[in-house]
């Protein structure tokens, strides 16, 4: 048995002609390929953008119990500041100060210090003597803004060479409509 000969390989064949269609096929390969790789990089940059929109939306959603009650106490703080500057303090004082000048002049008002909550005021003055400041208490009691305005405390100063009258008077506070 002998073996047939080996002269028929061929090692480097012939290339192929490169044809139209194989042309066309391999641009439109191509094709395919770059619009892909844009398309790709056009979704991943909008992701990339509405990643950084969802982060921010996350930040500015995100709540911190801390500032939330700092928060709720300046609004209460604000809603009492509000509620004080609104109410009519202007009749009152004008009466007050009508009520030290009908006492010829001898009542100086040192403080007035009203108790919204309570409507309860505290007059703290001073007076040359102990009948101005029981005549300024009637002067009060005929005050149609103020109830049941009594003299709390009085004292005379040893410390002032004129010994004046200092005197607190507490009276139940109503506004009027």
């Amino acid at each position: 048995m002998s073996a047939p000969p080996l002269i028929s390989v061929d090692f480097a064949s012939r290339r192929r002609r490169l044809t139209l269609a194989g042309t066309l096929l391999l641009l439109a390969g191509a094709t395919a390929v770059a619009a892909a790789c844009l398309e790709y990089r056009r979704v991943e940059a909008s992701r990339t953008g509405l990643e950084l929109k969802l982060a921010a939306a996350n930040r500015r959603t995100h709540r911190d119990p801390a500032q939330d009650v700092r928060n709720a106490a300046q609004s209460e703080e604000a809603g009492q500041v509000a509620l004080e500057l609104g109410r009519p303090w202007t009749q009152l004082l004008a009466e007050l100060e009508a009520a030290s000048h009908d006492a010829a002049g001898e009542v100086a008002l040192l403080s007035i210090e009203p108790d919204e909550v309570k409507h309860h005021v505290r007059i703290t003055g001073e007076s040359r003597d102990l009948p101005g400041v029981l005549a300024y208490v009637e002067r009060l009691q005929a005050n149609a803004q103020l109830d049941y305005p009594m003299l709390e405390s009085h004292d005379v100063r040893s410390d002032d060479p004129q010994h004046p009258v200092r005197f607190v008077i507490g009276a139940d506070w109503r506004p009027l409509p």
